[in-house]
C-alpha cells in the first residue's frame, strides 16, 4: 500500500473521529429540559448599594428547547427537570379562627419557572437534589395553609374553596417564586374537624335538604298519580267513545238488517195502503152522494116542519105576553085601590098621633112650671141667706172698724207710748222666732275664742237681721222709730209742761207702759 492512500486513510478515519468527539459532545435538550453549562468565569460586578465585588452568573449558559456543544474537559452540562410536579400537601390540627383544629388535604402542580434566572435560581438550589422540590414545597404551602386558616372559619373555607386555594397559592408564591419555582395550581381536596363539628354544620342543611327531597319527591308521587289518572280517564274517555260508535254501528246495522228484512212487509203494507186509498175515495164518493140524498129526502123536509113549529111558538108566546100585560094592568089597579084605602087608614092615626102629643106638652108644661117654681124658691132661700151674711159681715166690719177706730183713738191721745207698747208687746215673739231654731239643737259645741257669749250674740245678731228684713219688707225701720221715740221722750222730759213722774221715767231710759 502506497503512503498516500495511508496517508489518506489516516485523514479519514481522524476526520471520523473528530466526527464522533464533535457529535457525542454536542447535546440537544428536551422540550421539558434545562441545560445549565458551567466551565465559563463569570464577569465582575460590583454591588452598588453595598459596594461589593463578586462574580456574577455570566459562566453559567441555560439552554432551553436547543442544542448546545460542551467542551470536553472545559465545561460542565447539568439537566434540569423541567416537568410539574403533582405534590400533595396535607395539614393536621390547623386551628382555624373559631378555634376548630381542621385537618386538610390538597394538591399542588409546582414546576421550575420558564424564565432563565428563574431556571438558575431553581439549579442553584435543587440541581443536585432535585427530589427536594417536593418536601420544599409541601413546607411551604403547610406553612401558608395554616397561615390562611388561622385567618378563617371552617364554614368560611368550606363554602369558598377557590378563594382560600387563591389567598394560600397568595401567601406562598413568594416563597416559591424566590426559589424559581412556580405554583400553577393550588387545590383543597378534603377539609375535616376533629369532633363532629362538620357533621352538626351540616346535620340542619342535610334536614332542608332531606325535607325538600321529600316534598320532591311527594309533588313527583302526586305529579305521577295525576297522570296516571288522566291517563286512565282518558282510556276510559276512549273507551266510551268506541263503545258508543260500535253501539252506533250496530244500531245501525240492526236499522239496515230490519229495513232489509221488513222490505217486503212494507211493499206489501204500501201497496195495500194504497188499496185502502183508493177504497177511501169510493166510500168518500158514496157519502157524499148519501149526503145529498138525505139533504134531499130528510133534512130540507126537516127544515120547513122546524120553521113551522118556530112559528107556531112564536104566536104562542106573543100571545102569552098579552095575557100577561093583561093581568098587570089589573094587578096595577088593584094596587092603586088599596094604597087609596091606606091612605085613608093612615090620616086617622095621624090625628091620633096628635092628639097624643098634645097631652104630652101640656103634661111637660105643667112639669117646667113646677120645677122654675120649684128653682124660684131656691134661689130667693139662697138670697136671703146671703142677705143675711152680708147683715153678719157688715156687723163685725162695723164693730172691727168702731174697735179699730177706738184704737186709733187711743193711740193718738196716748202717742208714742201706745205704739211703743205695741212693739214691746211684738219683740218677745220675733227674739222666740230668731231663737226658735237653736232651741231645736239637742247638744251644742261652742269653737270660738269669745266662749259661749257668743250664743247670744248671735241671738242678738238674728234679732237684729229679722229687724232689717222687716224694715226691707214693709219699709217700717223699728231701730229708727225707736230712736226717734227715745229721742221724743228725752226733748219733751226736757220741757216745762211735762209731768214730773215723767220725766223722772225718762231720765232713768224708761217708759212707761199702759195695758
Amino acid at each position: 500500500m502506497s503512503p498516500v492512500v495511508i496517508a489518506v486513510l489516516g485523514v479519514v478515519v481522524l476526520l471520523v473521529l473528530l466526527a464522533l468527539v464533535v457529535v457525542s459532545r454536542y447535546k440537544v435538550a428536551g422540550p421539558s429540559e434545562a441545560f445549565i453549562v458551567t466551565g465559563r468565569r463569570g464577569k465582575k460586578s460590583t454591588d452598588p448599594e453595598t459596594g461589593r465585588v463578586f462574580t456574577d452568573n455570566s459562566g453559567q449558559k441555560v439552554v432551553v428547547g436547543g442544542g448546545v456543544f460542551v467542551v470536553p474537559f472545559v465545561q460542565q452540562r447539568f439537566t434540569l427537570d423541567l416537568s410539574s410536579r403533582h405534590i400533595p400537601v396535607a395539614v393536621r390540627g390547623a386551628v382555624t379562627l373559631r378555634g376548630v383544629k381542621a385537618h386538610l388535604e390538597g394538591v399542588a402542580i409546582v414546576k421550575v419557572g420558564g424564565t432563565e434566572d428563574a431556571i438558575r435560581a431553581a439549579a442553584q438550589r435543587f440541581l443536585m437534589q432535585q427530589d427536594g422540590i417536593v418536601g420544599f414545597t409541601q413546607e411551604v404551602l403547610s406553612g401558608a395553609l395554616r397561615a390562611i386558616v388561622g385567618r378563617m372559619s371552617v364554614e368560611d373555607v368550606i363554602r369558598d374553596r377557590a378563594a382560600f386555594a387563591g389567598q394560600v397559592a397568595e401567601e406562598a408564591e413568594a416563597s416559591l417564586s424566590g426559589q424559581g419555582l412556580v405554583l400553577d395550581a393550588f387545590q383543597i381536596q378534603d377539609i375535616t374537624t376533629e369532633g363532629s363539628y362538620l357533621e352538626d354544620l351540616g346535620r340542619p342543611e342535610a334536614a332542608r335538604a332531606r325535607q325538600e327531597a321529600d316534598i320532591a319527591e311527594a309533588v313527583a308521587r302526586r305529579a305521577a298519580e295525576q297522570a296516571r289518572l288522566k291517563a286512565e280517564e282518558e282510556i276510559a274517555v276512549a273507551q266510551r267513545t268506541l263503545y258508543l260508535k260500535q253501539a252506533e254501528i250496530k244500531a245501525e246495522t240492526d236499522q239496515a238488517s230490519a229495513r232489509a228484512n221488513a222490505a217486503g212487509p212494507l211493499a206489501e203494507a204500501a201497496r195495500q195502503q194504497d188499496i185502502l186509498a183508493e177504497q177511501e175515495k169510493v166510500a168518500e164518493r158514496q157519502a157524499a152522494l148519501k149526503d145529498r140524498q138525505l139533504d134531499t129526502e130528510v133534512r130540507k123536509p126537516a127544515d120547513a116542519k122546524r120553521y113551522e113549529a118556530e112559528q107556531e111558538a112564536e104566536a104562542r108566546r106573543v100571545a102569552r105576553v098579552k095575557q100577561a100585560e093583561a093581568e098587570r094592568s089589573a094587578g096595577i089597579a088593584a094596587a092603586q085601590a088599596e094604597a087609596e084605602r091606606a091612605r085613608l087608614t093612615g090620616e086617622g092615626e095621624k090625628q091620633r098621633r096628635g092628639a097624643l102629643a098634645e097631652a104630652e106638652a101640656i103634661e111637660g108644661l105643667k112639669q117646667g112650671e113646677a120645677e122654675r117654681s120649684r128653682r124660684a124658691a131656691i134661689a130667693e132661700a139662697v138670697r136671703l141667706e146671703g142677705d143675711a151674711e152680708a147683715a153678719a159681715i157688715g156687723a163685725k166690719g162695723a164693730a172691727e172698724a168702731e174697735a179699730m177706730q177706738k184704737k186709733a183713738d187711743a193711740f193718738d191721745r196716748y202717742g208714742d207710748a201706745a205704739v211703743l207698747q205695741m212693739l214691746v208687746e211684738v219683740l218677745p215673739q220675733v227674739v222666740a222666732k230668731a231663737s226658735e231654731p237653736l232651741s231645736a239643737v239637742d247638744k251644742m259645741t261652742v269653737i270660738s275664742t269669745d266662749g259661749a257669749s257668743r250664743l247670744s250674740r248671735t241671738v242678738a245678731d238674728n234679732v237684729a237681721q229679722g229687724m232689717e228684713l222687716l224694715g226691707s219688707t214693709t219699709g217700717v225701720d223699728l231701730a229708727s222709730l225707736l230712736k226717734g221715740i227715745t229721742a221724743k221722750g228725752s226733748t219733751e222730759a226736757a220741757g216745762p209742761a211735762a209731768p214730773e213722774a215723767a220725766r223722772a221715767d225718762s231720765r232713768n231710759g224708761k217708759v212707761e207702759i199702759t195695758g
